[in-house]
């Protein structure tokens, strides 16, 4: 929003939010309708049935723009600038299409006012060459003056403010502007449009090409990365530099704020002497700026074919929301189509091997997270499990090429089945100097001070899938008096044997159901859950979360804490958790890092459970309770 919003800065769709398509719907449906009957009376007007596929690939194109940037800033190959996107950066954003429903109505409004703008031919040459020379000289021209009046204090207090909120770009920062705005920029990108009509040179070709371009010249100057396919086009032909502007000029203009007016060519800037000096300079500086090496890795994996929308690469709205909830849920669904062309996508890409998926700053660490093309599923088919470890090992391999201090272990890649939680890489790798840490201390410290003052007996079910933490759990609670309550002889067996002489008393082999403290892993039962007595609090010690069944339970979220305000770049939710907060496995890799500990947490290696979590308050980190 901007500092003072001045008239017209909301859409005036705001009110129907995600329904605002609707606004479309007569006259796409209209349109479509007439075309494929031939009932529009006369010959089938093609040019204006296109304009829904055309807003369709503005909207891939510019989502395309999104992954790829996000991915690219991620990495850290030519990136501009150091400063991170934050949450209140997403939801300032989140309505870039909200020139595209504009869009829309602009074009279907002038297909039903202007006879010369239907029934358009599809290609024209004289058409496209008029296109070319009104936007290099009347749009280019008038908005660089239109830009420089927007930098008045009285218009940029009330409108060009929102759109300069945004230090570090993304692509679709570009379109972020209020409403009054986009009716400025509309009328001169008209200029080229409206003249074809009028001269009757228009063409299907001219229309789609106008508006792809504007759309790629946009997000591409909004990109935090340099491109370097721009400067071998420079060194080629050096005089390009005054007709193609590059991301780097225009951040430039993001953080001076008084150069680099231009739109798409730099021309103007120079003509008038708002030039930045320092864009050159800036400019070859990014190109050299290799990928970045991060101090701490979190290797994690995907979940579920839909999880793919909702990853920071995909949709960034989404990315930022909790992945729960019935709504997400129906909504991952109707993405099917979207959902298969991802995953494929991925597999494509990145199939043998982790990719970056995003990327943080704390405390002087640099912090990526990278996540295995493979889904939780696949975690569970033994003829999988060779392909994941190989492609962890692989991953190890390449942190301890990087110099990475730490390498975290995330959801299922420490599997006791898979690879006895971490421990066959150490064993494989024993020069390994990356610190390979499963979380299993801080996951346990978090869970203990998650427990209600004054319990004094739980019940520890499904423990088959990450025993390690319950058995910790069992013998940190039985050190401090508790009981513990276990279900199955076979469960009760294995844990006694890790209990020592004094706090195996505390250790009871029981089914009873109305103990009101259950701490639960991934493989407690429906049927378990069920037996619960009323008013049960359900404390998972795994890391995902168990099926909410009881509307009279209480449910625990799984081991995680709220991230320090410092922590940098934090600009999407980790699957189920809410904004800034991190699972205790990912958080548990800053904290060794930033400790200094020597030693690896793998296998049936355990931390000071107590010592861990004093680290953890120290450096900020707080308990969601």
């Amino acid at each position: 929003m901007a500092t003072t919003p001045g008239f017209l800065t909301d859409w005036p769709w705001k009110p129907l939010g995600s329904f605002k398509y609707v606004v479309l719907a007569p006259w796409a449906i209209q349109k479509t309708y007439e075309f494929i009957t031939g009932n529009g009376g006369g010959e089938r007007d093609l040019s204006t049935f296109l304009i829904l596929p055309l807003l369709v690939w503005r909207m891939i194109h510019n989502q395309l723009w999104i992954s790829f940037s996000r991915y690219r800033t991620a990495k850290g190959t030519t990136r501009i600038v150091d400063r991170g996107i934050e949450f209140d950066q997403v939801d300032r954003e989140a309505g870039w299409d909200d020139q595209i429903v504009f869009n829309g109505l602009l074009f279907y409004i002038g297909a039903m006012t202007l006879s010369a703008a239907t029934h358009l031919p599809v290609w024209r040459l004289d058409g496209v060459v008029i296109t070319v020379l009104l936007h290099a000289g009347p749009v280019e021209f008038l908005y660089y003056w239109l830009h420089r009046a927007l930098h008045h204090h009285f218009l940029y207090s009330r409108y060009h403010s929102h759109h300069h909120s945004s230090i570090a770009t993304e692509p679709i920062t570009s379109v972020i502007h209020p409403f009054a705005e986009h009716i400025a920029y509309y009328t001169l990108f008209g200029i080229p449009l409206l003249t074809t009509v009028m001269t009757r040179t228009a063409s299907v070709v001219s229309f789609f090409w106008y508006v792809t371009y504007v759309d790629l010249m946009n997000n591409m100057g909004h990109c935090n990365f340099e491109l370097v396919v721009l400067g071998s086009l420079f060194s080629v032909f050096p005089p390009l530099k005054f007709l193609l502007y590059t991301p780097t000029y225009h951040s430039l203009h993001h953080t001076r704020f008084r150069t680099n007016y231009s739109l798409f060519m730099p021309l103007y800037d120079h003509l008038y002497g708002t030039a930045d000096e320092s864009t050159d300079e800036l400019y070859e500086r990014s190109l050299k700026r290799g990928e970045e090496s991060p101090d701490v890795v979190h290797l994690t994996h995907l979940i579920t074919p839909d999880s793919v929308c909702r990853l920071r690469l995909g949709f960034a709205s989404l990315a930022a929301t909790p992945s729960s909830g019935a709504g997400l849920r129906l909504l991952g669904r109707l993405l099917w189509p979207v959902t298969v062309w991802a995953m494929g996508l991925i597999t494509w890409i990145y199939g043998r091997a982790a990719f970056v998926l995003e990327r943080h700053r704390f405390d002087g660490l640099r912090l990526q997270t990278w996540a295995l093309p493979k889904y939780k599923i696949q975690y569970a088919m033994q003829r999988q499990k060779e392909g994941i470890n190989s492609l962890i090992e692989d991953a190890i391999v390449k942190a301890e090429g990087k110099s990475v201090k730490v390498l975290t272990l995330g959801l299922l890649n420490q599997g006791e089945e898979l690879n006895g939680y971490g421990e066959m890489y150490v064993r494989k790798n024993p020069g390994l100097r990356t610190k390979l840490v499963d979380g299993s201390s801080l996951a346990v410290a978090v869970v203990l001070n998650s427990i209600p003052k004054g319990t004094t007996q739980v019940a520890i079910r499904g423990t088959h899938a990450l025993f390690k933490v319950a058995s910790c759990l069992a013998r940190s609670l039985s050190h401090r008096g508790l009981k513990v309550v276990i279900p199955t002889e076979k469960e009760y067996d294995r844990m006694r044997q890790s209990f020592d002489a004094v706090s195996h008393t505390n250790l009871l082999l029981s089914k009873v159901h109305s103990i009101k403290v259950w701490l639960v892993g991934e493989g407690l039962s429906e049927e378990e859950q069920k037996q619960a007595g009323k008013g049960t609090l359900f404390i998972p010690f795994s890391q995902f979360p168990p099926k909410k069944l009881r509307d009279d339970c209480f449910y625990h979220t799984t081991p995680a804490l709220i991230a320090p305000k410092s922590l940098e770049n934090v600009d999407s939710c980790e699957n189920w958790l809410g904004r800034r907060v991190m699972s205790a496995w990912r958080v548990a890799g800053v904290v060794h890092a930033l400790e200094k500990w020597e030693e690896h947490e793998c296998g049936d290696q355990m931390l000071d459970v107590d010592k861990v979590w004093e680290a953890t308050l120290r450096l900020g980190f707080r308990p969601l309770n």
